[in-house]
């Protein structure tokens, strides 16, 4: 057991390292990176072998989901099992090993963990990208695998994997004596296999160093490549146009974006990892509706709810979700591939999200739940999805002209990874 903390330790401080320290955008992998990355983009962790990390984590969307014509409406994604929908976006995969352990700051505001609701908060296993990687694999909406140890079983029995589990996490790190049906129960929704209590605490560590493994890759250079056209300005390698300048300086100062989409240092990160209630309205398309017509998403304070030490704070932080952070938010495989924005995908176009922060308190409310292109049309907005807690002081009315809006979105569009000195987006 010992031995077990001490690894968690020392590869999470490994992560920790890479989140402080310039990596080269070309860097190849090491084995632990290149291990996570194998299991990142592995279909067979999921109960039916159809879902992997990179269903709603794709590279060239962004690292969200990839899926244009969800992307359009609900924007959640439907889970290995029929039917079987979550009821919030995916969040960027790209940065987030950059969020630091959750905890309250000397301004009583918590920062850091991920998911929209901080929930993976990387107390466990010292990354909160870590901790984010078990969720999607047991989550009956997401992988839907019926135990942990299911993972276990077909990372180590994977035969495509360049780096192999073992490789990286020892010799031995894969000797557990299988059920005889383990692949029929790793099918079946609501199994649990039988193994030994030691063979049960050897599935738990492995299970551990899965996620630590997933955590390196999106730490690692080929996650986080900071190789956008705004960073490539601050080389001196691109020259941002006029427009993309003046929306920079908007979005420092008149379109108070800075406050807390940080963009200090040489290679910000566009998030300062609290959380807000933007006064986002209800996505309308979210099939949670259709079984729950009253649903409501409390983000942060819902979790909070559900902890002892943190209950007493719950209410002053009901309706807030993660600051997302703004690095390849326009990243997409082409032209025409939706996108969209928001903890519950209610936007899909920047355009709509910018005017939407700029006219919040300004345009009358909607009649009902309009979608965005119907809130566009009628010029009005739907009542936020929670009223408390609503963020009044960064957005709302802006004053910003149609053209300032216009030069924000053009500077967010230079945050995208890949770009090339002198391609035309």
């Amino acid at each position: 057991m010992r031995r077990k903390f001490v690894i968690f330790a020392a590869v999470a401080s490994a992560v920790l390292t890479m989140l402080v320290v310039a990596v080269p955008a070309q860097q190849a992998l090491t084995p632990t990176e290149e291990l996570g990355k194998a299991i990142f983009f592995d279909e067979s962790l999921s109960v039916n072998g159809n879902q992997s990390c990179a269903t709603c984590h794709e590279p060239t969307a962004g690292w969200v989901g990839k899926l244009s014509a969800i992307n359009a409406h609900g924007a959640v994604y439907e889970g290995s099992l029929p039917g079987a929908f979550g009821d919030r976006k995916p969040p960027s995969a790209a940065y987030a090993t950059q969020s630091p352990i959750l905890h309250m700051d000397k301004k009583g505001r918590f920062v850091g963990g991920n998911f929209w609701d901080g929930r993976a908060t990387g107390e466990r296993l010292g990354s909160p990208a870590a901790d984010q990687a078990q969720g999607p694999f047991l989550n009956p909406k997401e992988q839907a695998l019926p135990d942990p140890a299911c993972a276990v079983y077909r990372v180590c029995t994977a035969t495509t994997y360049l780096v192999s589990f073992e490789t990286v996490w020892g010799a031995g790190s894969c000797g557990i004596a299988w059920p005889s049906d383990v692949e029929t129960q790793c099918s079946t929704s609501g199994a649990f296999l039988e193994l030994s209590p030691e063979d049960r605490q050897q599935a738990n560590e492995d299970y551990d160093n899965i996620a630590l493994s997933i955590a390196a890759y999106e730490a690692s250079s080929a996650v986080n490549a900071f190789s956008s056209k705004f960073d490539l300005s601050r080389q001196g390698k691109a020259t941002l146009s006029q427009q993309e300048n003046r929306g920079f300086a908007l979005f420092m100062g008149k379109g108070k974006c800075a406050r807390c989409h940080l963009a200090s240092g040489q290679r910000p990160l566009f998030t300062d990892y609290t959380f807000d209630n933007l006064g986002l309205p209800k996505n309308p398309e979210n099939p949670i509706y259709d079984s729950h017509p009253l649903f409501v998403d409390p983000g942060l304070g819902g979790f909070l709810a559900a902890r002892a030490d943190y209950a007493a704070y719950a209410d002053d932080n009901m309706g807030k979700h993660k600051v997302p952070t703004l690095r390849n938010i326009d990243l997409r495989p082409d032209p025409v591939f939706v996108k969209a924005f928001g903890h519950n995908g209610y936007f899909k176009s920047l355009d709509g999200i910018i005017h939407f922060y700029n006219t919040r308190d300004v345009k009358p409310v909607c009649p009902g739940a309009y979608t965005e292109a119907q809130a566009m049309a009628a010029r009005c907005w739907p009542a936020p999805e929670v009223s408390e807690n609503l963020n009044d002081a960064e957005l709302g009315n802006l004053g910003l002209s149609a053209a300032e809006e216009a030069a924000i979105v053009a500077f967010l569009k230079t945050l995208s990874d890949g770009y090339v000195p002198g391609m035309v987006k």
